[in-house]
């Protein structure tokens, strides 16, 4: 009989801990639309585009949020502003050189200062993110969203989990060697960033 209740104990022990797992929330959207969106607002000119190219995966436990980690990746090359010759000039050499820079990327380490009201997580995210082969360590204020079951109201036909990302934060254009001669005036250093990505976690 104690045998029996050793094992009962074990079992529901390990049960607990497979509950516990996080889960793995994949970012590249079968529906196309996860974007990057990125501002620069100089006193002469601004300039807006955006990057569709989003991927990555991203652990999450929503029993512990602040255990979160994973990897987002952005394709340089789906950057993108209104004006075809910036653009151009964008995806070349003294910009973001995206022939010999294909991926920029954010990875991230830890959570701080994490507050859970519902299916909302809000945080401070430190990790790396690199641009034109540089890294360089950033910290950013985070919003995660725990949709649980509700991958089919966004994707048909799929069931599962969803997990929202939302993030705005500034980096300096010449910390990353982007075209670090421009004017100021012309072209601002301040680049801010904004992601609104949905990453889908399937039954399996």
């Amino acid at each position: 009989m104690k045998i029996k209740l050793i094992a009962s104990l074990l079992l529901t022990a390990f049960a607990g801990v497979a509950s516990a797992a996080p889960q793995s929330f994949d970012f590249k959207d079968p529906k196309g639309v996860n974007n990057a969106v990125f501002k620069l607002d100089a006193p002469l000119e601004a300039i807006n585009g955006s990057a569709n190219g989003v991927s990555g995966t991203v652990a999450f436990d929503p029993a512990n949020p602040a255990a979160t980690k994973g990897k987002i990746v952005v394709a340089a090359e789906s950057l993108t502003v209104p004006n075809p010759m910036m653009k151009e000039h964008m995806h070349g050499g003294q910009w973001l050189d995206v022939a010999n820079n294909k991926e920029i990327i954010f990875e991230a380490r830890e959570l701080k200062d994490v507050k859970t009201v519902g299916d909302k997580t809000s945080a401070n995210v430190t990790g790396t993110l690199t641009i034109k082969g540089v890294t360089k360590e950033v910290t950013a204020p985070v919003t995660l969203t725990y949709l649980k079951g509700k991958l089919g109201q966004r994707v048909p036909k799929m069931e599962g989990d969803l997990l929202v990302i939302r993030a705005t934060f500034i980096i300096k254009r010449t910390d990353y060697g982007i075209n670090p001669g421009a004017p100021a005036e012309k072209v601002s250093n301040e680049i801010e960033l904004t992601l609104s990505i949905a990453g889908a976690s399937p039954q399996k």
